[in-house]
């Protein structure tokens, strides 16, 4: 009776480790993408910015990243005219550039000159399965052009 319940103890030992330890790869799997931003135009049409943006995107990962679509995302949901279908492939160990053209709300983009940092969501394709997303805090880069 004594080694069994050694035995159930190692057991579940086990498989606690095994459960921490995801997290943890988890989070470092989200680190491997890094961007940053620049606005390069910006017009106002009726509440909204229209906005051209410049996007530095590097990939840490092991993989390269079949990039799909890119989302601008608010604090709660994605701005209409906010998502773009793009084709951009973000090499292992590599970085990659792109310009992209979004609709965002007047105040999102106030919020961004004061430092808040936007959010992008990349659809990422995957071979044989579903696309899964990324999402990337980006850094702004300050250019003195746009306000």
């Amino acid at each position: 009776m004594h080694w069994g319940m050694i035995r159930v103890s190692c057991l579940l030992a086990l498989a606690g480790g095994s459960i921490f330890s995801t997290p943890v790869a988890q989070s470092s799997d989200a680190a491997r993408l890094s961007g940053t931003y620049q606005v390069i135009h910006k017009s106002e049409v009726g509440g909204q910015a229209e906005v051209q943006v410049q996007i530095h995107l590097a990939n840490r990962g092991p993989r390269d990243l079949h990039i799909q679509r890119v989302t601008f995302w608010d604090l709660s949901h994605p701005a209409k005219g906010g998502t773009q279908s793009c084709s951009l492939v973000l090499p292992s160990s590599g970085s990659a550039d792109t310009t992209q053209q979004f609709t965002v709300s007047l105040a999102e983009y106030e919020l961004w000159r004061r430092g808040t940092r936007p959010r992008l969501v990349l659809e990422i394709a995957v071979p044989h399965g579903h696309p899964t997303t990324e999402v990337v805090h980006l850094d702004r880069i300050s250019s003195g052009k746009v306000n």
